[in-house]
């Protein structure tokens, strides 16, 4: 039997193939850096399988997370995405994509990419934490940039949680088969 972090749903083939083929993965990958933190945003106030089951809705309404794309929507693409049953139709979340890809924009102008920009925060080293932890100093300062420029929904809840799931913080218990490292 293969043994997985505690918090994968069994029963949901797609959460279980997040967490053995995506979650905690070192990526560098501008696109997936992009992606997940916009998708992580949605979260606030649900759970990750919420929104991870409505991923692909998600990726064919905000053109495939084209951040070049985003940055142009409209009021008629804005109430499009409010009429979409695919998403979660939250005016405030809808809101956030718009804005925070704007932000990233900038992020990516000052840095030369959201991956440098990530990263840096770590000197492109993965973070391990012994204990189980929803928020860290670390997640905590990544928030407070990202609000101080302007983004919205990236508590530092959401924040550890999105480190998580690029590999910039190793959490996969220590039972777990798949990614922990020791």
């Amino acid at each position: 039997m293969t043994n997985r972090c505690k918090w994968v749903n069994l029963n949901n083939p797609l959460y279980v193939d997040y967490h053995d083929n995506e979650w905690g993965r070192v990526t560098h990958d501008e696109h997936q850096l992009i992606e997940m933190i916009l998708l992580e945003s949605m979260q606030a106030g649900l759970s990750w399988e919420c929104v991870l089951n409505k991923r692909k809705n998600y990726e064919n309404a905000f053109d495939n997370f084209d951040i070049d794309k985003i940055v142009e929507y409209d009021e008629n693409k804005f109430n499009e995405l409010l009429n979409n049953p695919g998403i979660i139709r939250n005016k405030l979340k809808i809101k956030c994509i718009i804005n925070n890809s704007k932000i990233i924009k900038n992020i990516i102008s000052e840095y030369g990419s959201f991956d440098n920009y990530i990263w840096h925060f770590t000197n492109n080293k993965v973070v391990t934490y012994k204990r189980v932890l929803t928020r860290s100093s670390l997640s905590d300062k990544i928030s407070n940039d990202l609000k101080s420029r302007g983004m919205t929904f990236v508590g530092s809840v959401i924040i550890f949680s999105y480190l998580q799931a690029i590999g910039v913080i190793n959490s996969h218990e220590e039972s777990c088969d798949f990614r922990y490292i020791d």
